[in-house]
């Protein structure tokens, strides 16, 4: 195929793409889901030509990218409060899966090596939460399911690729549990360690960076920074990219200044919604290759599918089985917070008592009692969190439920090596497993969730939440201006040449603090929040305005690091102040 037809090929995908994900969004039905089928008809139109694409273009160029854009995403409260059934799902139930299938499947088809077994389930065991949170998101499930799904889907991929890798070093020699153990060990210490090395010089690099241009090359070549080298050291690229995202991203909000924030996001959803949405087409594409390769070998066609559906009804089993536990402690851990909730509060009673008698008030002191504060609080919003949004059997039902497969699973299959034993019904047996799972949960979890109604805030309660966190940045803008008046006012008294800044540019500056967060009284109800309300001037009115933002800013970074409101209302007050911190921001 020539370049000219390559080109025209690659447009009509994209416009495809986003034509396909404009429709799907007006008809109530995920994209990724429309897109498989469509790629499936189009590969079986008549003169067109058989797909196939390289395995290590996916793997290198798509999945890299893809992750970091969705851990950058990521916030680091919600992986921590969520850390028990994310670690559970994303690390114990996928080897469990990878077993499990590797073990029947070599007892079903004794001529697949048990290596080669464990490879497929490695391959099938990591869900892909693309689908699945597009669809829960719309239909109303709650923000901890989805936070769950996201954060399992960063990590189970690098617990997937590295089994997979072992497994298949296993089918060319003998297999040594503690050597393949080591191994994977290996593959995740030194994967976190450079994942960090990569997040720490690339969020300083980036700091210093003041043009969003030469700053937005540095975040697209980041993923890759972080990829190869761990590649090449051989433990888990995947791994290294996702830490990397969250470091990045949770650092962000220090260190990176508003344009770089908001340029961010857009590029990188961008990027994600292109490659994550162009993959899934690529897989109903590549179905038409997939079958004409198996119609060519001994373990025929039909009983190809026959194992793709068992596999595929296993892995639901095992998911929803696993289930029970995961609520389970759960349940177990609400106590321990709340316990932890309670101590720190006694102690942090007493360290204040304490102050209030005769220990003397130093900055040193004042400083302590403010981290030990900021814990009380963390601690308590902790215990909140795991009471008012616990996982219960309704939610246990539809996380069971949301077990998609999806990009890796295509990705990783592809990797497979062409000496494996029967590795194209390996192949097609996990895009058996992806589209089965795709369409079978795609269509049923919008009706599961409608019936479920599984508990999460309600729409008062985030109304009130974004109520409560907008009128704590206005108090603490009010407050950082009067202390800012204050100064400048003193400075004036002690130079003549500095002129005090008027009541015109203080009253100015006094709207703003409203103006600042405005943005966020969209999402409220109408009424729910009331308005009350020459050169020398315009330079007094920017330091005060930014005196005023850099105070919001901070309380919004000192509720974070406490986690008393959600993540997507942090999120809200954070673009609306970085929309704000744009017009002073000199052009250029």
């Amino acid at each position: 195929m020539h370049i000219e037809e390559l080109s025209l090929v690659a447009v009509g995908a994209l416009v495809l793409v986003v034509g396909i994900a404009m429709v799907a969004g007006r008809i109530g039905i995920a994209a990724p889901l429309i897109l498989v089928l469509v790629g499936i008809g189009i590969g079986y139109i008549p003169g067109v030509p058989l797909i196939e694409i390289d395995p290590e273009i996916i793997l290198l160029a798509v999945l890299p990218p893809i992750l970091y854009a969705a851990a950058v995403n990521t916030p680091v409260i919600d992986l921590r409060r969520n850390v028990g059934p994310i670690s559970a799902l994303s690390v114990v139930l996928v080897l469990i899966s990878a077993l499990v299938i590797g073990w029947l499947l070599h007892l079903v088809v004794p001529a697949i090596p048990f290596p080669a077994a464990v490879a497929l389930g490695a391959v099938v065991a990591p869900t892909d939460a693309v689908a699945a949170t597009s669809i829960g998101k719309r239909v109303g499930m709650p923000p901890r399911l989805v936070t769950i799904l996201e954060g399992e889907s960063l990590v189970n991929d690098a617990t997937s690729l590295v089994l997979l890798r072992t497994a298949i070093a296993a089918t060319a020699g003998s297999f040594v549990f503690w050597e393949a153990a080591g191994q994977f060990a290996f593959a995740v210490v030194v994967a976190i360690i450079v994942g960090l090395l990569v997040g720490i010089v690339t969020v300083w690099v980036r700091s210093k960076i003041k043009s969003p241009i030469y700053d937005t090359v540095v975040s697209f070549a980041v993923p890759f920074i972080s990829f190869v080298p761990t590649e090449y050291l051989g433990a888990s690229g995947v791994l290294a990219v996702v830490v990397t995202g969250l470091y990045s991203g949770h650092h962000a909000a220090r260190k990176f200044s508003a344009t770089a924030r908001i340029n961010e996001r857009l590029n990188w959803r961008t990027l994600q919604f292109l490659l994550e949405n162009g993959v899934f087409l690529l897989m109903g594409l590549e179905l038409h290759k997939l079958v004409e390769d198996v119609e060519d070998s001994d373990l025929h066609l039909s009983h190809t599918l026959l194992l793709a559906l068992c596999v595929a009804g296993l892995l639901i089993v095992l998911r929803m089985l696993f289930m029970g536990p995961v609520t389970w402690s759960l349940a177990r851990a609400l106590p321990r917070y709340e316990a932890r909730a309670a101590g720190m509060k006694r102690f942090a009673t007493r360290v204040r008592d304490k102050q209030n008698g005769d220990e003397p008030d130093t900055d040193s002191h004042a400083l302590r009692l403010q981290r030990l504060e900021r814990m009380e609080r963390r601690t308590a919003a902790d215990a909140a969190h795991a009471r008012e949004q616990g996982l219960d059997w309704r939610g246990a039902t539809i996380l069971g439920w949301s077990g998609m497969r999806g990009v890796v699973t295509l990705a990783a299959a592809q990797s497979i090596p062409t000496t494996v034993p029967f590795r194209s019904q390996l192949v097609l047996i996990a895009f058996g497993v992806a589209v089965i799972t795709l369409l079978l949960h795609g269509l049923t979890l919008p009706p599961l969730i409608r019936k479920l109604r599984p508990a999460g805030p309600s729409k008062d309660d985030r109304s009130e939440e974004l109520i409560s966190l907008y009128t704590e940045l206005v108090e603490s803008g009010k407050v950082a201006l009067e202390a800012a008046v204050v100064q400048e006012r003193e400075a004036a008294e002690e130079d003549p040449e500095v002129e005090p800044p008027s009541e015109t540019v203080v009253g100015r500056v006094r709207s703003s603090i409203h103006s600042s967060v405005a943005s966020l009284a969209f999402a409220l109800p109408p009424g729910a929040i009331e308005e009350r309300g020459h050169q020398s001037d315009a330079i007094a009115y920017l330091r005060l305005s930014r005196a005023v933002l850099e105070a919001q800013r901070a309380t919004l970074l000192e509720e974070r690091a406490i986690g008393q409101f959600s993540s997507a209302a942090l999120r809200a007050a954070e673009s609306a102040l970085d929309a704000h911190e744009l017009r002073f921001t000199p052009p250029g």
